[in-house]
């Protein structure tokens, strides 16, 4: 089988990033950090260092708001179809430099090729168009009010101001993107903090902002550590709003930062996501799709369905098919052709996903499948685990009630279809970011959707992430929601005028 991609476009790149290393994008330009200091970026399918980056610290992230505030008067200003014709220029050549983006994200962060192009590149394209449409279309109301008298009052939407985007390392490039997207449709400059584990896609996007026309500091990429540049962005003065998606225990740490000017915070947070399956599921359907749902991505997926729970009646038959699909799944780097699972992105959470496999095992969990690190072949130096299926899982146990990030799946059975315990179940978790619910009883779904502490139901597939769906979660998995209106409306304040007439 031929590689999806072209060798001399991978060769390329892999010289290109070994020879220099990537700069911060402030101001329009490309710049060293203030300190001259870059870091190490690492291959996870090898282990190897084949990429540097700017190592950006507070003094970076004071450059790159001052930029975007700076920039923000004339952006705010600039007419909406403006605004929108340039997201669309932006979604043009981030398609047209499809094939060197996905292969830096499969370099920088493991995922599969056809993953990074089709989920990642072609993700972000799309949510710059549908976003871009937005910009002409926030517009504030006309009230009736109750005074005695006479009086025109509506609201307005305003933009929000200096943003600052921090990004995780399991879907870099199309959650940069997405962000961004949304807060320049809405009017706002955006300062980006990207992983430092995947820094290379936020580069390359740099140079697409800046080819497709962009004024100088509307957007600006600084690169680093969340513990400087990611905290100096949180807690920055001159920032009007923080949007983060990443870990649940970060998440609480932005808001702290955030308290000291009262700066507007979204947070999409982590997950412990059920997947319940019913009798009468269509099993065709909803064993592969319970499979991937935790094996994608190699689990690092916020929304993965990591808490399994099964009716008696068809318990042995879903986990057998899922056992079975996790032992021919074709783990191994993303640039092989045929991979289906990469590696996990780092050595730190390769190191997390095999401890949480043992606390199972101490806590009386059985590894039906997987469960340990795989070392033979072309595999020896990278973060490759297996993918793993632990049974006689309950509630209380580590695996099942904190967010592993990788590809486990807890797997649990119940007896008959009371809705009310099934999802006293599901719900007793600190999060509620996802959930999937597979039945033909249409009575059953829709209690369940009602019922489930989730910010997203998917019932028999119900379709993966599109920027027109609401997403953010209950509880401790954030708050506030991204994509579709409400993830526009998130980057403006309402202002009321009543005029006495």
């Amino acid at each position: 089988m031929n590689a999806p991609y072209s060798s001399e476009t991978l060769a390329s790149l892999r010289d290109d990033h070994a020879a220099r290393p990537r700069r911060l994008f402030i101001g329009g330009a490309f710049v060293e950090a203030a300190s001259g200091e870059t870091f190490d970026v690492v291959d996870p399918a090898t282990g190897q260092v084949f990429a540097h980056a700017a190592s950006g610290t507070s003094e970076d992230v004071d450059r790159a708001v001052k930029a975007a505030r700076a920039a923000f008067e004339g952006w705010a200003a600039t007419p909406p179809a403006q605004r929108a014709r340039l997201l669309h220029a932006l979604a043009d050549r981030i398609e047209a430099a499809g094939e060197r983006i996905a292969l830096t994200e499969t370099l920088d962060n493991g995922m599969p090729f056809m993953m990074a192009k089709f989920a990642g590149v072609f993700g972000a394209a799309e949510a710059l168009r549908y976003n871009a449409g937005w910009a002409t279309k926030l517009t504030g109301e006309t009230m009736q009010i109750s005074w005695p008298g006479e009086w025109q009052a509506m609201s307005l939407r305003e933009p929000v101001g200096v943003v600052g985007a921090i990004v995780p390392w399991n879907f870099p490039f199309v959650m940069a993107v997405s962000k961004i997207a949304a807060a320049l449709a809405a009017g706002c400059t955006v300062v980006l903090k990207p992983a430092e584990q995947t820094p290379l896609s936020a580069a390359l996007l740099g140079e697409l902002i800046a080819d497709a026309g962009f004024p100088a500091g509307v957007v600006n990429i600084v690169t680093g550590f969340g513990e400087t540049a990611g905290a100096a962005l949180a807690a920055h003065p001159g920032v009007d709003k923080i949007s983060f998606t990443g870990s649940t225990s970060v998440g609480k740490a932005i808001v702290h930062a955030s308290t000291g000017n009262l700066k507007r915070v979204t947070l999409e947070l982590g997950g412990k996501s059920p997947t319940l399956i019913f009798a009468d599921a269509d099993l065709q359907k909803a064993i592969p799709a319970a499979a991937m749902g935790i094996f994608g991505n190699a689990g690092q997926v916020c929304a993965a369905g990591s808490r399994l729970y099964v009716h008696e009646r068809v318990y042995d038959e879903v986990i057998a098919g899922i056992s079975a699909r996790a032992r021919t799944l074709r783990v191994g780097a993303g640039l092989t052709p045929g991979t289906e699972m990469g590696p996990l992105v780092s050595q730190v959470q390769l190191d997390r996903v095999l401890g949480y496999v043992e606390s199972g095992r101490a806590d009386g969990a059985s590894v039906d499948v997987g469960g340990a690190r795989i070392t033979e072949g072309d595999h020896g130096h990278g973060y490759f685990v297996q993918p793993t299926v632990l049974s006689g899982t309950v509630s209380g146990m580590k695996v099942v009630e904190e967010e592993i990030f990788g590809p486990v799946l807890c797997a649990m059975r119940f007896g008959d279809d009371d809705v009310e315990a099934i999802a006293a179940s599901a719900n007793a978790t600190d999060y509620g970011l996802s959930s999937a619910v597979w039945t033909r009883d249409i009575s059953i779904a829709l209690k369940l959707a009602r019922r489930l502490k989730a910010g997203t139901v998917r019932i028999n597939g119900g379709g993966g992430v599109d920027p027109a769906m609401p997403l953010g979660g209950y509880k401790q998995s954030g708050w506030g929601r991204e994509n579709g209106r409400a993830g526009v409306e998130a980057y403006t304040e309402l202002k009321s005028v009543t005029i006495g007439l």
